[in-house]
């Protein structure tokens, strides 16, 4: 029996049950997830959370839009602490530099190296790639994204992130 996420547990059913939990659902599943993308990620020397750094980094090259090391936090609803090391060992591997604005000396300037940009050729066969190891149809994983950005929106409006 499956129920919605929105919907409470029907009656008689016990209301701790872990299969019931959202939250189980949702943690159980970003843990698949990622592992589905860490073969896919190795040979391109990135962790699936800088993976998400270079997706952000690629974005704003794209449109031509500075990134810096507190917009990055941001967007990935990371705080600084847990985004620096990442940053840090990106820079290291030669994908992105780091720079203090020459404007203002607080703010931390984050800019794709030739290699970080080459590398996004090769990262463009990773969705495709997932998509297949899923299973799941298209239509199905823009579902699961609907669902999971509601929550995302739902602890942002709860001030959890």
């Amino acid at each position: 029996m499956t129920t919605s996420i929105e919907s409470a547990p029907l009656p008689g059913t016990d209301p701790l049950a872990l299969e019931s939990q959202v939250c189980f659902a949702l943690s159980a599943g970003a843990r698949a997830m990622v592992a589905m993308y860490r073969p896919l990620l190795e040979p391109l020397r990135l962790t699936h959370p800088q993976y998400l750094v270079m997706l952000a980094l690629w974005q704003d090259a794209a449109a031509g839009e500075r990134t810096t090391a507190t917009s990055l936090a941001e967007r990935l609803h990371l705080d600084p602490g847990t985004l620096s090391p990442l940053v840090r060992r990106l820079e290291t591997t030669g994908y992105l530099t780091r720079s203090r604005n020459e404007h203002d000396g607080r703010v931390v300037d984050v800019t794709l190296t030739p290699a970080g940009r080459d590398l996004r050729t090769q990262a463009e066969k990773v969705p495709p790639a997932i998509t297949a190891a899923t299973g799941l149809t298209l239509d199905e994983l823009m579902e699961v994204h609907a669902a999971a950005s509601k929550v995302v929106s739902a602890a942002l409006r709860a001030g959890v992130i």
